[in-house]
């Protein structure tokens, strides 16, 4: 009995600060206010954190099956890294619970593998291949703590507004094309709503301003980019039906 309570204490402090375990398990207080508010935020967080493994997958096969990048912006793409990077670099030394920014770290490594196939795709194989060179260098720099905080804070302040312009930068681009090319609509939904989520469990986890900022504008940058997909579907849907027709003749 005491092996099950033990691990029942162990599952539960994954969502539950050991106050709150309390407040819950001894006091029996199961509606607390701030433990129920705290206990959403890291269960949302933790969720967040798993979702993150797979959220730009469907991106990555989308370019990598049609060996193209054509519609995407390599200003949006490189200024997600850099805002990702920031995130994570900043948020570690900073020591957030890991359930606050860990899905940052999962998402930066696929942000990477875009920008690299995008690069692949739009510039060279060998501009690939530098670019990554170059950047794992600098990550293991920012992250070994040479790096004094203040250069930190400041890399988190300038990446909120490169973020949201080169999200931006893509709808401007999807607005000339009339369409949103080789963007996963998968993908781009689920970085809307984890942005959204992000807002709050910034404000409960941290209570960081620039955190909070930081993902209030990609959540309505995001927003802009989903719309975009509803806006020019039935443009899409009207070129390929014209396609077929002249095909046939």
């Amino acid at each position: 009995m005491n092996t099950f309570v033990q691990f029942f204490q162990k599952v539960s402090l994954l969502v539950l600060t050991p106050q709150c375990y309390q407040v819950f398990f001894t006091d029996l207080d199961f509606f607390n206010g701030a433990c129920l508010k705290s206990t959403l935020s890291k269960g949302l967080g933790l969720g967040i954190v798993g979702g993150s493994l797979l959220v730009k997958l469907p991106q990555v096969i989308k370019l990598w099956k049609n060996k193209s990048a054509k519609g995407i912006s390599i200003m949006n793409v490189s200024m997600d890294l850099y805002a990702v990077t920031a995130n994570v670099v900043y948020s570690y030394a900073n020591k957030f619970p890991f359930s606050a920014w860990g899905d940052s770290l999962f998402i930066l490594f696929q942000t990477l593998l875009i920008v690299m196939l995008v690069i692949n795709y739009n510039v060279s194989r060998n501009a690939a291949k530098s670019f990554t060179a170059v950047f794992c260098v600098l990550f293991s720099v920012l992250m070994s703590g040479a790096v004094p905080e203040s250069v930190l804070w400041t890399a988190q302040l300038t990446s909120i507004p490169l973020m949201f312009f080169g999200k931006i930068t893509q709808s401007y681009v999807n607005y000339v094309n009339k369409g949103t090319g080789q963007l996963s609509m998968a993908t781009c939904i689920l970085l809307f709503l984890g942005a959204a989520v992000r807002v709050f469990t910034s404000v409960q986890e941290t209570g960081d301003s620039l955190l909070i900022w930081t993902f209030t504008l990609a959540t309505i940058a995001n927003f802009i980019i989903v719309a975009q997909f509803y806006y020019y579907r039935p443009i899409a849907t009207k070129v390929k039906s014209s396609k077929k027709k002249t095909k046939k003749t």
